[in-house]
């Protein structure tokens, strides 16, 4: 049996784990976040799961929604039978209430053979049933798991104790010191967990390769990069399964290091005030990109930006007609050098001819060598993501379920405040305008969002925050409108005289062909900001973010990650450390001489 004195036990959510006093195993609090936000998913997930299943939906139909000129895909409309959903296997361990803790570290638990025959065992009795009519209609077994990067095992054991009707989940890492903690922990949870979690020493590119479409959600959080492992779990995933991917190498995605984000995900990043926004859509195209050479495409249900890094969720579906789609969701950027305006330059197109569709390259250029409003070179980046980057049925189904759970998410406050940003959102408009940098190139005072909103909105455009930025605005505006209504700010704010070269004297030279209205809109306010739902909130505690990896020593260097009372903690424990084992050695001589 373990001894508890080296360890202290950390609780999230209904899981409980053991964390060892050295830096062994990577445990990050500030990604609680992400940990909530994927159990949302994964309960929408499942419960959309079945709701597909009884409907029967054919998988052609599914496999290939209709893509429209913009990229947008166009869910398929079928008539729902009525059929009662099918009965979960009881999970082993459980009793009639759920009930399966306060298993003692010392009692063994189910080998992974034991486990797989359960697994099976629980499938072949649901395997079919009787629709009353004569004919047999498969039953839906419960979703498997793929965590790939497991670490302490925390994120799939929370999957098994609160997510209903999951299946069985495989906690993947390459560490043996992890995979060690991480069985630890599955004991230390109880016979729920022994019954549902299963941890491998293995390396998860590998064995996403050699299980090929056997899981139906697999779950990819590395610390950095995740390009290494796209390929492989693209190819892991059942047809209509949910890939989850972290990416937490910002300073590359978002243009710090332009050729190096060329080199992991095919895209070159741009320093804009929506770089992480784009790398969101980088990160969107790279697993598109790794899905199409398997005859496979995405469709994003949610894209968010947390904290330090970014989190995307896709099902994948196969088909290779479906997938000649792709180009209509994919754009280059094109961004000014001198003032804010961009421009996207769609990469394919298509053309109906009777009851053909044929696909051709994209018309361009969209801009002229110099920018048209300040006289600028432009930068060029991408390929992104231009298509749309959440479901926004998912979204509300999420944030429904998230309120209705409110004391099973240790983080509610943050998700449920993103969600609410997200589902305002404008789904269709890629990237972002920052009203402060705008007033920045003019050198002008800044309007008040909601009369910039308004102004917008009166000139007959939508407009809407983003979960990305506080004052970023998503807008379906061209340029030419933003810059006249600032031209007409500026009118009735008026501005020192700059330099003739300056960006914003050029632009404000020319005369506003729109005279802006900046009487209050009633949508300038948006319902969540209406109500003072709360939807950017402060980190809870100082030094909120990465964390130094596993196994690294710990020095006054990190003092920015962890705070300076940590440090200090760390190393007075190892000077005593230090002295004690001298003290020791000390003793031993003397004894010996």
């Amino acid at each position: 049996m373990a001894d508890l004195t080296e360890f202290k036990i950390i609780k999230e959510g209904e899981a409980e784990i053991l964390m060892h006093k050295q830096n062994e195993v990577f445990y990050n609090k500030a990604q609680v976040n992400n940990r909530d936000m994927s159990i949302a998913v994964l309960r929408t997930f499942i419960s959309k799961r079945k709701e597909e299943h009884e409907a029967n939906v054919p998988k052609r139909s599914k496999r290939a929604p209709k893509v429209s000129e913009n990229g947008l895909s166009e869910p398929v409309k079928e008539d729902v039978p009525n059929a009662s959903p099918p009965e979960d296997c009881r999970a082993n361990g459980e009793d009639g209430n759920g009930n399966g803790n306060g298993m003692a570290l010392d009692e063994p638990c189910n080998t992974a053979e034991e486990q797989v025959k359960t697994t099976e065992e629980c499938n072949v009795a649901g395997e079919s049933m009787s629709n009353g009519d004569g004919k047999v209609k498969r039953e839906l077994k419960p979703p498997r798991v793929l965590e790939a990067l497991s670490a302490s095992g925390l994120r799939a054991l929370r999957y098994a104790r609160e997510v209903e009707g999951i299946g069985q989940v495989v906690a993947l890492d390459n560490d043996q010191a992890s995979v060690d903690a991480c069985r630890r922990n599955i004991k230390f949870n109880g016979s729920v967990a022994c019954s549902k979690v299963e941890s491998h020493l293995a390396d998860a590119r590998v064995y996403m390769l050699t299980h090929p479409k056997e899981f139906d959600v697999v779950d990819l959080d590395p610390y950095g990069s995740p390009s290494v492992f796209l390929d492989s779990a693209v190819q892991s995933v059942v047809d209509g399964g949910m890939l989850m991917c972290t990416a937490t190498d910002m300073a590359v995605l978002c243009g710090g290091n332009g050729e190096v984000c060329y080199s992991k995900y095919g895209s070159y990043p741009l320093r804009g005030k929506y770089c992480h926004e784009m790398a969101l859509r980088i990160l969107l195209a790279s697993i598109e990109s790794h899905a199409n050479r398997y005859k496979r495409y995405i469709v994003p249900v949610l894209s968010v930006q947390i904290d330090f890094y970014v989190r995307v969720f896709v099902r994948i579906y196969t088909s290779a007609s479906a997938m000649k789609n792709t180009p209509l969701k994919l754009s280059y950027v094109y961004q000014c050098t001198g003032c804010d305006s961009f421009h996207l330059q769609p990469i394919g197109r298509t053309i109906a001819k009777n009851n053909s569709v044929r696909y051709l390259p994209g018309y361009g250029p969209v801009v002229p060598q110099e920018c048209t409003y300040c006289g600028k070179k432009f930068n060029m980046g991408g390929p992104i993501w231009s298509a749309p980057i959440h479901d926004q049925e998912w979204v509300t189904s999420m944030l429904a379920d998230v309120k209705s759970m409110k004391s099973s998410y240790p983080a509610y406050d943050r998700i449920s405040a993103l969600l609410t940003t997200i589902s305002e959102e404008l789904p269709d408009v890629p990237l972002f305008l920052s009203l402060h940098n705008l007033c920045a190139t003019l050198k002008c005072t800044s309007p008040s969002a909601v009369i910039f909103r308004s102004a917008v909105i009166n000139a007959g455009y939508r407009i809407s925050g983003t979960h990305v930025n506080p004052l970023g605005l998503k807008s379906d505006a061209p340029m030419d409108v933003i810059w006249d209504i600032m031209r007409c700010w500026v009118k009735n704010h008026p501005v020192k005289a700059q330099p003739a070269d300056q960006a914003g004297t050029v632009i404000l030279a020319k005369e506003p062909v729109l005279q802006a209205n900046f009487a209050r809109a009633v949508a300038s306010l948006s319902k969540a900001q209406a109500k003072k739902v709360a939807r950017f909130l402060p980190n809870p505690e100082k030094h909120w973010g990465p964390k130094v990896r596993a196994g690294r020593q710990i020095t006054s260097k990190h003092v920015s990650l962890l705070g300076e009372a940590a440090i200090n903690g760390v190393l007075n424990q190892e000077d005593n450390e230090e002295s004690k084992a001298k003290r020791q050695k000390v003793e031993e001589n003397n004894i010996t001489v």
